[in-house]
């Protein structure tokens, strides 16, 4: 082969591997899509639901809310003037969507120092993590989607304050979240 050739091939490799699936919605075609030699999402969720508890099905469906299994989501950048990209509201990135000062403390506490929210190994793991945090700090149960959810995305002590109720938005998600994680797990025995 020639050199070209060979780069092109490695070029397209790599794209493949930092891609979102297309189907999840369904996901066995998510670990179709995306388990492979280098890239097997199956097993990181199942090693995740062993480490934390938290079942695979409100894994997956926390990460197909946050990000839409994109490895590089990021927030919208707000507009200047109307027109002029500026900054970002969040440092919210990766599959996860794990903040900078939440993931340098999953960092410190679990010791994945090299871990990267565009990895989606070290992400799962995260979210696990955090769901046990959410579990741990505020007793809600490890198969409960919603409150998950709830807690994942305003965070523990403020999930105890409760200022959550008052967001009918953030709860029409958790209940999206949890009706996912509902079909994820209908689905998950039928995966090969």
């Amino acid at each position: 082969m020639r050199p070209r050739t060979v780069f092109i091939v490695a070029l397209a490799l790599l794209a493949g591997c930092a891609t979102a699936p297309h189907q999840t919605r369904n996901v066995c075609a998510i670990f179709d899509q995306r388990d492979g030699w280098f890239n097997n999402w199956r097993r990181a969720a199942e090693n995740t639901q062993r480490e934390y508890g938290v079942p695979v099905p409100i894994l997956m469906a926390t990460v197909y809310a946050e990000s839409g299994f994109s490895p590089y989501a990021r927030p919208p950048r707000t507009k200047l003037l109307g027109f002029i990209p500026w900054t970002r509201p969040s440092t919210a990135y990766g599959y996860s969507q794990a903040l900078d000062g939440t993931w340098d403390k999953y960092q410190r506490e679990t010791g994945h120092w090299g871990a990267r929210r565009s990895n989606f190994v070290d992400a799962i793991d995260f979210i696990g993590w955090y769901h046990e945090q959410s579990h741990l700090q505020n007793g809600i149960a490890l198969n409960d989607a919603y409150s998950l959810y709830i807690a994942y995305y305003v965070g523990p002590k403020a999930y105890a304050q409760g200022s959550w109720r008052g967001n009918a938005s953030l709860q029409a998600t958790a209940r999206r979240v949890a009706g996912m994680a509902a079909l994820y797990s209908n689905q998950l025995p039928q995966c090969e």
